[in-house]
């Protein structure tokens, strides 16, 4: 057994000088996907949960309809709308671009209701004495609303982080060059598939596992928060 986990570990030795650049490489791609990705979800996001709470009827049903859409399509087949669908349009976009706007349109959806919820979590009272003192809806909103909020929505926001960031893997189906496609790629020319994709999976770990830590932190620091608030 610990001769065959040597040998295992010795593969790694010694095709690292070759592989290491390359899975360096993917990582940040990887990274960097994932950051822009969420960056467009919680932008888009919050737009759709502030529509959907709205009074005007058309943008409440479309963003309704947006975010039941979002959530019952999987993101692979935006993925391929976006990177191949809309080619015959004369609408190219490069496989990065595509799949960094095809997962925060996806993951847009989850977000919405994250934030509908945390914004719906806040007394009405709140509001209304925000208004009765000559604030205006946006600055309510901006200033007493939102900011309260963000304690509620924090961590399911940083869990859908973790997901996206597994999520990336899913573009190596649309030729971004991010982890998984350049552990496939190294995997068919070393024919070494279990090494390369027992390491992509160690690396997407090592990766979320912070994260993870992270958001159990911050769930335990709001909940401190929380008890230690006085009560009105």
């Amino acid at each position: 057994m610990i001769a065959d986990l040597q040998a295992f570990l010795a593969v790694y030795t010694e095709h690292w000088p070759d592989w290491g650049p390359q899975i360096y490489a993917a990582i940040w791609v990887t990274v960097e996907l994932t950051v822009v990705s969420f960056l467009i979800a919680v932008s888009l996001g919050l737009v759709l949960a502030v529509g959907k709470l709205s009074r005007i009827a058309p943008l409440r049903y479309f963003c309704t309809g947006y975010i039941e859409l979002a959530r019952g399509i999987p993101a692979l087949a935006i993925l391929f709308l976006l990177y191949f669908g809309l080619v015959p349009l004369g609408i190219v976009f490069d496989a990065f671009t595509a799949g960094a706007v095809g997962l925060g349109m996806s993951a847009a959806g989850y977000i919405a209701e994250v934030f509908r919820a945390g914004i719906q979590a806040i007394h009405k009272g709140q509001r209304e004495a925000a208004l009765a003192v000559g604030m205006t809806p946006i600055t309510t909103f901006r200033y007493i609303i939102l900011p309260q909020a963000v304690r509620i929505i924090l961590p399911p926001l940083l869990n859908m982080l973790i997901l996206l960031l597994k999520d990336t893997s899913i573009c190596s189906l649309i030729s971004t060059e991010e982890l998984m496609l350049r552990a496939k790629d190294l995997a068919m020319m070393s024919f070494l598939p279990m090494h390369l994709f027992v390491l992509a999976g160690v690396i997407y770990f090592l990766l979320a596992w912070p994260l993870s830590l992270l958001t159990r932190r911050v769930e335990v620091r709001l909940r401190q928060g929380l008890r230690r608030a006085p009560v009105a």
